[in-house]
């Protein structure tokens, strides 16, 4: 009898414990960490941000391109159409940097866009959006938590001044604007007048001096967000 009733004296006991588990447990999840709507999780490290949430910064015909990503799983680095048939491959990198130029941006995308070697922007016939005047040598990337992006593509020709790739940026926080297109120091038409006459909108470097490793030319440049850009706060 005496065994029972320790037994029974340990079970309620047991039992007690188990049920203050649960309460506390309970209690740690009454409210006070709701749950994550998408708006919540647009604000999540290096996710993009909201297409719903966009605004353009100054002014821009065709900006709206960047808006056309496939997706927020894309990648920090992509390679365009055309490039494993090119006769000059481009490796084109660096780093996306926050306002100030010191800390990296993560979840930026990145929209480039250009012409083929002989300086027209192609087109298949099945492009839509602003595919049908870019062309379908595009594509987005999304820096990574370093800021790091990268894209493989051919060199474009030269139409209208110097050969040139278009960059369009979209930040998380729904800013998106134009900044200095990518031109290239071998190039003869990118004379000092023409560099003197940018604006150095995403903080300058533009101008590619590219590298021979083994069959790709690389070129480096680093952005800063919103630098030297017409009407940023």
């Amino acid at each position: 009898m005496k065994r029972l009733t320790i037994f029974a004296m340990l079970l309620r006991l047991l039992v007690g414990m188990f049920l203050g588990f649960l309460l506390i447990d309970c209690d740690k999840s009454s409210g006070n960490e709701p749950d994550l709507n998408d708006d919540d999780f647009n604000s999540l490290p290096c996710s993009v941000g909201s297409i719903d949430e966009a605004r353009l910064i100054s002014t821009c015909e065709g900006c709206e391109g960047v808006l056309e990503f496939p997706g927020p799983d894309i990648n920090h680095i992509d390679t365009l159409p055309g490039f494993d048939d090119a006769e000059i491959k481009l490796k084109v990198t660096g780093k996306v940097y926050k306002s100030g130029g010191t800390e990296p941006a993560c979840g930026v995308v990145l929209y480039i866009y250009h012409t083929n070697k002989d300086g027209v922007y192609p087109t298949k016939g099945d492009e839509t959006g602003w595919g049908q005047r870019h062309g379908y040598l595009r594509g987005w990337i999304k820096t990574n938590e370093e800021g790091e992006y990268t894209f493989y593509t051919l060199k474009p020709g030269n139409y209208d001044g110097p050969a040139h790739i278009h960059p369009i940026i979209f930040e998380p926080n729904g800013k998106y604007y134009w900044i200095d297109d990518y031109w290239f120091a071998d190039d003869p038409l990118v004379t000092k007048e023409e560099i003197e006459s940018l604006g150095g909108l995403g903080g300058g470097g533009n101008v590619l001096e590219l590298i021979q490793e083994g069959e790709l030319s690389v070129g480096y440049r680093d952005i800063e967000l919103g630098k030297n850009v017409p009407g940023y706060e």
